[in-house]
């Protein structure tokens, strides 16, 4: 079985097909690191800094595993991280002066999809940060849903739903920055319309520690009898004279009649027929109107 690399689908299909790759010692280049950039486009702003001595400490011992990938900067001897940040700050703190890396092509544009991608590939973010990534790469890279699912490597309806994260109020967005709540915790309330019972269910869920199911039955109850509750005030609308049109109607012809009438005040007359002979009937009663 082959190794799966830590850039995930997507950032490989960006920089490169794997099968050029074969042969690293031909492409890697030792480059110095005071002649590197830091990436302008890099979406992380944040680094651990316990995180990077730890990674300092183990590149001291068994140098650097993972080669980090760079653009030459036109005109200039100098370079641009496209990927590898962590490894390029903790090299230093390592106190290394050369850093192995590919050394690839690419305009602002594909830097900034590659930046973005390898982002959303990391196991330690959060979702509204894969949410926050999504929208970025659909907005400033112009790409739909479609081709983004393509180039991250995630089904379409993956992409969409964390998308949908950010549709939720900032209270939720928080708790899930925070780990307060699960992705399948706010999976659930999206289905919620209105923000003031989102933010119920996710007091309720921080409260009472609900589980994932039982967050998803609360939702489920709340639509339910929200759905009750509209039909019984749709059904209670019909006004008075309708009311008493219906029951003239129903004498006049000697059967059923509804009014089925909308909040805009458009609707129809339904007429009830028990067979072809009693349609027929009435069909005689309206010619005669």
């Amino acid at each position: 079985m082959a190794k799966k690399t830590g850039l995930g689908k997507g950032l490989g299909a960006l920089i490169e097909d794997n099968s050029t790759q074969e042969n690293t010692s031909s492409l890697t280049k030792e480059i110095e690191l005071s002649k590197i950039e830091t990436n302008p486009f890099q979406p992380r702003k944040n680094f651990d800094e316990d995180a990077l001595k730890e990674l300092a400490e183990s590149i001291k011992l068994l140098g650097i595993i993972q080669p980090i990938t760079l653009r030459k900067v036109e005109g200039k001897d100098k370079y641009q991280l496209i990927s590898g940040e962590r490894r390029y700050r903790a090299s230093k703190l390592a106190g290394l002066e050369t850093i192995p890396a590919y050394v690839r092509t690419a305009d602002d544009q594909g830097m900034m999809e590659m930046a973005l991608v390898e982002n959303i590939q990391r196991e330690d973010l959060d979702a509204i940060e894969v949410a926050l990534s999504f929208q970025q790469l659909i907005t400033e890279c112009k790409l739909t849903q479609e081709i983004l699912s393509e180039r991250v490597g995630k089904k379409r309806s993956t992409v969409t739903n964390y998308l949908r994260l950010l549709k939720l109020p900032p209270e939720i967005q928080l708790g899930i920055k925070t780990r307060s709540i699960s992705m399948g915790h706010a999976k659930a309330i999206i289905n919620i319309d209105d923000s003031e019972t989102q933010l119920m269910v996710f007091e309720q869920i921080l409260k009472y520690n609900f589980s994932v199911r039982k967050t998803e039955e609360v939702v489920r109850e709340l639509n339910e009898g929200g759905k009750q509750e509209k039909a019984k005030k749709k059904k209670a609308k019909a006004p008075k004279e309708y009311k008493a049109l219906e029951t003239h109607l129903s004498n006049h012809f000697n059967t059923k009649v509804d009014f089925k009438i909308n909040d805009n005040g458009k609707g129809k007359i339904v007429i009830d027929f028990k067979s072809t002979e009693d349609l027929e009937r009435i069909i005689e009663i309206i010619d005669k109107l």
